[in-house]
């Protein structure tokens, strides 16, 4: 049975593709406004059936040698290149994203994602010998230690709509890698590309239930995948408004949690800053995903002798991009997710305007007569204390404030209820690793807004809980079990 009938996709649940009890409903791509496809709406009963196949795969899962496990990661990552641009195609009708990002950093990064996961690292390491003066029953003499990094168990993957390739892939290749089998319930906006990757670890000879779909758009969908008695882990990537409620969820059962948060990431721009630079890095809240990206640098950070300069030249470079079908070759800047997001966004400017910032770029809707497109939009003469300062916006929106003094920048930086990711542009090395450390945030980019994929991710405060990527990830998704015994 394949994934699809009719032009309708199916759930997939215990290795098996499944009409959904709940109908399905259209999936819109945010350029056209057409509908690229039918998605399934599971049942709540159905997604406790996908948890129950989850854990009754578990056990032979987790006791399947890592070389063949990460057997089957390769082989996904193979057919996912060799099915490289209908992957990318669709992923773009879905997002919007421009064909750019479509092919490298959503199919591209999730192919490298199954791959990275496909390379088999240790499990277990070994802890220095420990001399014990005494023990329950006398002198205990010496005592040797191994941590041995255990499988969780069951781990419902709740991925975000910005990016159906990147997202999911960072979340199932390493939890299969570590043994874990996974419940995978994905954006409501964006479901139809983590089928086709279910799909792509089916033909890899993943075993039925150690990879489970189930997609909706009902909150009891999501209620559900998080409650099952079945579940004993929840990744989960979003809004810290729903990690909060699946926190609470997880708190009353114990279940482990990995959250990656909402983000107001910080950009601090000295005087002594390559203007050039820092210009293009912030610029990509504008282009990339179109500011939907909780990395992005949205909360600038400008000293006073360069704040005017940077401003201009912010608003130049904003004013330049072509912002369009993301299909076309010379688009830059795609549309937003949907028609509630593009009105969210408007509505964050429209609020910046009445609390007093000056609107130097965009600000008006792009003259299309189809697609959820926003202008790329800057705001400056802006106080920390607004809301476009304080609230994340996920949107190609940036707000400048002014600072006088390095402790008023980093203090600037401090001041709000997110710390996924910030960054330091400065001439003066030394000062710019020397803000870095004094930021309280997940990750700082120092003169760059590139990631190096092995350093771990996450954030501090209400960006989230928890870390992942690299061998990061392998810890995320894994307990780690004591075994002592007498020298």
């Amino acid at each position: 049975m394949s994934g699809q009938g009719g032009g309708r996709q199916r759930l997939f649940v215990g290795g098996s593709w499944v009409e959904p009890d709940g109908g399905d409903y259209a999936v819109i791509d945010p350029a056209t406004e057409e509908t690229v496809g039918r998605a399934p709406e599971a049942s709540p009963d159905q997604v406790l059936a996908a948890c129950a196949a989850a854990r009754e795969a578990f056990g032979a899962w987790s006791r399947t040698a890592p070389e063949e496990r990460a057997a089957v990661l390769a082989r996904a990552a193979d057919i996912i290149h060799a099915h490289f641009v209908p992957y990318a195609e669709l992923a773009q009708a879905e997002t919007g994203a421009t064909t750019g990002t479509a092919r490298a950093m959503q199919v591209g990064v999730g192919a490298a994602r199954f791959r990275r996961y496909a390379r088999v690292e240790p499990a277990e390491w070994a802890v220095a010998p420990q001399i014990n003066e005494a023990g329950p029953m006398g002198k205990a003499g010496v005592m040797g230690a191994l941590a041995v990094r255990q499988p969780v168990g069951v781990v419902t993957c709740i991925t975000s709509y910005n990016n159906p390739w990147a997202n999911p892939a960072g979340k199932i290749a390493p939890a299969l890698a570590m043994g874990n089998t996974v419940v995978v319930k994905p954006a409501p906006q964006d479901p139809l590309s983590v089928y086709r990757m279910a799909e792509a670890l089916e033909a890899a000879g993943v075993p039925a239930g150690v990879v489970n779909v189930v997609s909706g758009r009902r909150v009891e969908v999501g209620e559900a995948a998080v409650s099952s008695p079945d579940v004993d882990m929840v990744s989960f990537t979003g809004s810290t408004a729903v990690g909060q409620r699946i926190a609470e969820a997880c708190g009353r059962d114990m279940k482990r949690q990995l959250m990656e948060l909402g983000g107001k990431g910080a950009a601090l721009v000295f005087d002594d800053a390559d203007l050039g630079s820092a210009v293009a890095g912030i610029g990509t809240t504008f282009s990339f995903y179109s500011g939907q990206i909780c990395t992005a640098p949205t909360r600038v950070l400008a000293q006073r002798g360069v704040y005017d300069r940077l401003v201009e030249q912010l608003s130049a470079y904003a004013g330049r991009l072509t912002v369009g079908d993301p299909r076309e070759a010379s688009t830059v800047v795609g549309p937003v997710i949907s028609a509630e997001h593009r009105d969210r966004v408007e509505s964050h400017v429209e609020t910046g305007r009445k609390e007093g910032a000056v609107v130097v770029a965009g600000g008006e809707r792009p003259p299309y007569e189809r697609g959820f497109y926003v202008a790329p939009t800057l705001l400056a003469d802006c106080t920390n204390d607004m809301r476009v300062a304080r609230e994340e916006i996920f949107g190609p929106v940036v707000c400048v404030i002014p600072f006088e003094e390095e402790e008023e920048g980093i203090a600037l930086a401090n001041d709000t209820d997110y710390g996924l990711i910030d960054y330091v542009w400065s001439g003066d090395v030394a000062r710019a690793f020397r803000v870095a450390r004094r930021l309280r945030a997940g990750g700082v980019g120092v003169n760059t807004v590139g990631r190096n994929m092995e350093a771990p991710f996450g954030g501090f405060k209400q960006s989230g809980v928890g870390r992942d990527v690299g061998s990061y990830a392998l810890h995320a998704y894994s307990e780690v079990q004591a075994i002592v015994w007498p020298g």
